[in-house]
């Protein structure tokens, strides 16, 4: 009889994280590997914030904190959702989680029960599905493919709708596949969500700083139609390069967030205390590095669609956001070289890895087998270097 309970035999391992191992394994073996699976910044976090860390140290910040957050952290993300997004939150209802991955965990386990459905748009971030799973949910998919911009439709979203829906899990920009939903195409969704008062609207914004568009970034709470009942998510992670230092937040309708206090009282308790005072800095502080950091990977899209373009049988899009490309490969399908039979997205993944060096993550696991996610978030001189490898490792497949 096995020790581990059903429900962690049930989840999957997350595939973004498996194939970062197998590339640190291979460079541990003196491999040259350019680590394109992971969706991680690969700047330092500013030095301003780094300052106000080591002065929350010096200042004895080194006790528990409060469940939600500190006050002034809450405080100071009730401005920034007021001052960048038109937003009104009280302070009581964000509650700051060990980083956004948590918030989105957070909010569903809080709000899901056995057998509610939960509409998830696909491609989908890896751990959407799993975390519906743990509430004993139903993941219900809406796909969506490169020729549609991965962008689900209003006559999709209503065919998706059943009694049995509770929530919708809507990330934009999109990890994996950086598109951004238009304020007229957000309208268009929440003419539909409007009819739905029950639905709970889980708006994933994590990225929304990495954003190419030319205009300002628009959260799903603007619209008032559904403001009373979304979900804002977003964190530190992304936008000032603080993956490590797991900050992130969801501001929610105030029964929500006491319900969240609750859970997270039980479960984890308050996030770090460093962390929380670097946050706020963060937020408080200049954000002329958010556009430094954004301005650097506009560039680096512009340089890595124009080479994925140049490399035949890769059908790709031009993401409008995040730092990730997602790319279809079907065409490859069915190729064999060096001994490799490439029999699904996932197949052609560890072909990368093993012949040219290149890590990838299998695009089945953001719900989208046929495709594969590379992340650009490293120097231009890595993107070079990687896919003139992946342009020679898929040539010689024949």
């Amino acid at each position: 009889m096995s020790s581990i309970s059903s429900r962690i035999q049930a989840l999957a391992a997350s595939q973004t994280l498996a194939m970062s191992q197998k590339s640190a394994e291979l460079k541990a073996q003196g491999v040259d590997v350019i680590n394109l699976s992971v969706g991680e910044p690969d700047f330092n976090t500013p030095d301003h914030i780094k300052a106000a860390a080591i002065k929350a140290i010096e200042d004895n910040y080194s006790f528990y904190s409060p469940v939600p957050g500190y006050m002034s952290l809450r405080k100071a993300i009730a401005e920034k959702l007021s001052r960048e997004n038109g937003l009104t939150f009280a302070p009581e209802q964000i509650v700051v989680g060990n980083g956004a991955k948590h918030a989105i965990c957070n909010v569903i386990l809080a709000s899901v029960n056995p057998g509610d459905e939960v509409i998830i748009p696909t491609p989908a971030w890896v751990s959407y599905v799993e975390m519906v799973k743990l509430a004993e949910g139903k993941s219900v998919f809406i796909p969506t493919g490169v020729a549609d911009d991965f962008k689900v439709t209003p006559e999709q979203l209503k065919a998706a709708i059943t009694p049995k829906t509770k929530a919708i899990i809507i990330c934009s920009p999109s990890n994996p596949t950086g598109s951004v939903y238009t304020r007229e195409e957000l309208a268009k969704l929440v003419e539909v969500l409007a009819r739905y008062p029950q639905i709970l609207v889980i708006a994933d914004e994590i990225y929304e700083h990495i954003i190419y568009t030319g205009g300002d970034f628009v959260s799903l709470a603007s619209f008032p139609e559904i403001a009373d009942r979304t979900v804002v998510i977003n964190g530190v992670s992304k936008a000032y390069a603080m993956t490590g230092w797991r900050i992130g937040y969801c501001a929610a309708p105030a029964d929500l967030a006491k319900a969240v206090t609750k859970l997270q009282g039980q479960f984890t308790s308050g996030a770090s205390s460093i962390a929380q005072k670097a946050a706020e800095a963060a937020y408080t502080g200049s954000q002329e590095c958010v556009e430094e950091m954004r301005k650097a990977f506009q560039r680096r899209r512009d340089l890595v669609v124009r080479l994925a373009r140049e490399i035949p049988g890769l059908v790709i899009n031009e993401p409008q956001g995040a730092f990730y490309l997602f790319p279809e490969v079907s065409s490859y399908f069915g190729k064999s070289a060096d001994g490799y039979t490439i029999t699904d997205a996932g197949s052609l993944a560890m072909y990368l890895l093993e012949v040219a060096h290149v890590a990838t993550v299998d695009g089945a696991a953001f719900c989208a087998p046929g495709y594969i996610r590379l992340s650009y978030a490293t120097s231009d001189e890595n993107l070079v270097e990687a896919f003139s490898r992946i342009g020679k490792a898929l040539a010689a497949l024949k």
